[in-house]
């Protein structure tokens, strides 16, 4: 391609609303322009990259022994309610209603489509086992898309779903994605880290994620440098208490205290001059319709991963105001767990080791002081529901742990049963006896792998494209156009490169070398031939890699 007739809108600035160095290089190389928040438009630039990325994955899957097809991105909302997920994504699906009235989705993700064609086609455990995966777009209604591409409303997916006879079989077909997303991540040259992850809204028993470590990922990865341990953070365990001991402190009895408008730990904190750590936190959640109080130190957090697997609840969230006012008696801000009746308590670890503590007292404006758990409410059992911290003792080997932001590139899951039981997809077994497909499912982000290889691979300059998804290989810059030697050895480079199979962009602009030089640094093709009058005199050529940017002087003859 010469540069003169493609199109490629380089900017000077960033945009204003570009926060993550993927956005702010992929807008200034002429890769995307926005569209509305959380969509895009791919420029040739980009495309040519996300063809690449795609090509990859294709290739990948097929060697793992899984079959392409497309399903489609309209899907009838039944399929939704079946499995029960409908109200569990809620206003992230996109839907509609057809000319018939009919309610539709617009998928998301492809776990009901894929289970109906499973359970239409596949009728025989002969037919098993079996892959099938899709490149396509999805749309989420994300509530506050972010990051460019890392984070938007529509994106580009590589979903991927195996049936299989038994546990056995999901086992060998959960190896070969795994396998294959290893090379994947491999070839688009990311140093992508696994670690055992949430299963999620997805459901099954098991799950693992590959992420790319980056200041602009929403996930967080726990690691720890002693023993090379590394955990999502919402799958991580916190390290087990010892076991509950009596208190022997001669602690006063629990009392109340005024706390006008105190509604926040950070508030109590400042008011009574004590550590957040000596406050009890005292959270209400609705899990599939029963009432639960969840009990956390107030310097924790719940992690509501680990609290919904605990309660094995579909449904999870947090209860409004008139729920807290029949549960507890008084208003939001001021919950505690002094007194309160009919609903459960779910206590976190770290809260029997308070031997002083502060809680809500179910009244408006009011705390109790000296609260001292075992004594004022009851603290039978404890449970690990809280996200680990950055120094806490690692789950494997004690030592202290590290956090780091990261970008979730590919996730795969071990399903069961999840989705064939709930929409009857079964085959007959070798005795005849109808059985439920063991299924596992799969997923990489196209558009995320774009985005990770920049936050991995750029400097202060622009992007450096590892060479196998970079939307050209070689760049010609072309100095002194007004030389007919220069414009003359140039073409003859190029054509040859051409013939070659290389991909090449020949940058024939009538414009200054500094700003052919910038824009070559900014797009971050991988390598840079400089042809120019200097040269042209030694009968040589520059070659420069983007990466390292090393320059070598070679015989105009032997460039290709």
């Amino acid at each position: 391609m010469r540069y003169s007739q493609a199109f490629i809108p380089t900017l000077k600035e960033n945009p204003a609303d570009a926060e993550a160095i993927s956005h702010k290089l992929m807008s200034r190389a002429g890769l995307i322009r926005k569209l509305i928040s959380g969509a895009y438009s791919y420029l040739p630039l980009g495309f040519r990259v996300l063809k690449k990325v795609e090509e990859i994955v294709r290739q990948e899957m097929n060697s793992a022994g899984a079959q392409e097809i497309l399903m489609p991105a309209l899907q009838p909302a039944e399929l939704w309610h079946e499995t029960g997920r409908y109200a569990v994504l809620g206003e992230e699906l996109v839907t509609f209603k057809d000319r018939h009235g009919k309610e539709m989705v617009i998928g998301p993700t492809h776990e009901e489509v894929a289970t109906d064609i499973a359970r239409g086609q596949l009728r025989s455990y002969k037919d098993l086992p079996k892959i099938i995966y899709q490149i396509q777009t999805k749309l989420r209604d994300e509530p506050r898309p972010r990051f460019g591409i890392i984070r938007s409303k529509e994106f580009i997916m590589k979903d991927a779903y195996s049936f299989d006879r038994d546990e056995k079989g999901l086992d060998e077909s959960y190896r070969k994605m795994f396998d294959a997303y290893k090379q994947i991540f491999k070839r688009c040259g990311l140093d992508a880290i696994v670690v055992e992850a949430d299963v999620g809204f997805m459901g099954g028993s098991e799950s693992a994620e590959f992420l790319v470590l980056s200041e602009s990922g929403e996930d967080i990865v726990v690691g720890c440098e002693s023993c090379g341990y590394k955990g999502a953070l919402t799958k991580t365990a916190c390290f087990p208490q010892e076991a509950l001991k009596p208190k022997t402190q001669n602690l006063k009895p629990k009392a109340e205290i005024d706390t006008p408008g105190a509604t926040t730990i950070e508030k109590v904190s400042k008011l009574l001059k004590c550590e957040p750590s000596q406050t009890i936190k005292t959270l209400l959640y609705t899990a599939d319709g029963e009432s639960i109080a969840v009990l956390i130190r107030g310097d924790h957090d719940v992690n509501e991963a680990k609290l919904s697997a605990l309660l094995k609840a579909k449904e999870l969230k947090l209860a409004d105001e008139a729920a807290i006012q029949k549960a507890t008696g008084g208003p939001m801000g001021f919950s505690g767990p002094c007194g309160i009746k009919g609903t459960r308590l779910v206590i976190d670890h770290a809260v029997s080791e308070i031997a002083d503590g502060i809680t809500g007292a179910n009244k408006k404006d009011t705390h109790l002081v000296h609260v001292l758990p075992g004594r004022d409410f009851p603290i039978d059992e404890t449970f690990d529901i809280r996200y680990i911290g950055h120094g806490e003792p690692c789950p494997k080997c004690k030592e202290a742990v590290s956090l780091a932001r990261a970008i979730e590139v590919g996730h795969v899951f071990k399903l069961g049963t999840k989705y064939s039981d709930s929409m009857g997809a079964k085959f007959l077994d070798s005795n005849g006896k109808e059985s439920p497909f063991i299924m596992g499912c799969y997923g990489i982000g196209i558009n995320r792998i774009i985005a990770s290889s920049i936050e991995q691979h750029h400097d202060k300059d622009g992007i450096i494209w590892p060479l196998a998804i970079a939307p050209y290989q070689v760049t010609i810059l072309a100095l002194n156009m007004d030389d007919a030697k220069v414009i003359k050895s140039s073409e003859e480079l190029y054509e040859q490169l051409l013939r070659d199979g290389i991909e090449v962009l020949l940058d024939d602009r009538d414009i200054s070398p500094g700003i052919k030089f910038k824009d070559a640094d900014l797009i971050g093709i991988p390598i840079q031939v400089v042809i120019g009058s200097k040269g042209i005199k030694k009968s040589v050529a520059e070659i420069t890699k983007r990466s390292d940017k090393k320059k070598q002087e070679v015989p105009a003859g032997k460039v290709a």
